[in-house]
């Protein structure tokens, strides 16, 4: 990625992240609010994400399970959590992500230490860039959760299938990253 891209990316991000917090800041909290109410928990849940560089960040989500239920083996989702989830709503606070700079609307998305930290050789390539709300692995595994399910073992089947897919579309969003690729992912995202 070129200087002039990296710019042309930041403007963007930052310039849709606050038309999509003024448009939609109040249902962002509204749904906060009622993700405390009706699932529990502090309505918001944050936790440590490997970004860029291979730098920890905050990460941004609503709610979707309580607290203690989040700890079992098997959590229990709630009819309005798995409604958050499936429209993606959950994912929306992200937007305070990108106007941090933490995230960028497109990207890898950012996964939890003991993934992305450990990439290696030419996989490191996906560190380079900022995560992202969407992108080429998000788009193709949108059903992720369903295909987990549908597992024996979700864990391996996890590290020893979709793992290894999502870091070579990672790659190869990197190395051939265009501008215009972006917005195809966003559309994608929103229309498909």
């Amino acid at each position: 990625m070129t200087k002039t891209e990296k710019n042309i990316k930041r403007v963007f991000d930052v310039f849709f992240a606050c038309v999509g917090l003024v448009l939609i800041g109040w249902f962002i909290l509204l749904m906060i609010l009622i993700s405390k109410i009706v699932i529990g928990g502090n309505g918001i849940f944050k936790q440590k994400r490997v970004g860029q560089h291979a730098k920890l960040f905050t990460i941004y989500k609503i709610e979707t399970i309580h607290p203690e239920e989040a700890k079992k083996e098997t959590p229990h989702i709630s009819r309005l959590g798995t409604y958050i989830r499936k429209y993606k709503i959950d994912e929306f606070p992200q937007l305070w992500n990108v106007l941090q700079g933490t995230m960028s609307f497109v990207g890898p998305r950012p996964d939890i230490v003991g993934f992305a930290d450990q990439l290696e050789g030419e996989a490191k390539i996906i560190l380079t860039v900022k995560p992202g709300i969407t992108g080429p692995a998000t788009v193709h595994f949108r059903n992720e959760e369903a295909i987990l399910k549908a597992q024996e073992n979700p864990e391996i089947y996890n590290k020893e299938v979709i793992w290894p897919q999502k870091v070579a579309r990672n790659i190869r969003y990197v190395k051939e990253y265009r501008f215009m690729k972006d917005i195809h992912y966003i559309f994608k995202t929103f229309f498909s």
